[in-house]
């Protein structure tokens, strides 16, 4: 959970807008596109 965290603050994401939409989306994302929800690569829902 750290090593998620500080990656978020590295990237200039707010934590908490990301860990909650992560959260919120992991249940149903496909396992194939997990990495789409790591913080390099992560883009809110609209």
């Amino acid at each position: 959970m750290f090593s998620i965290v500080q990656s978020a603050k590295r990237h200039n994401l707010n934590i908490y807008a990301y860990l909650k939409d992560v959260i919120a989306r992991i249940s149903d994302h496909p396992a194939k596109k997990l990495h789409q929800l790591l913080p390099d690569q992560w883009q809110p829902l609209e």
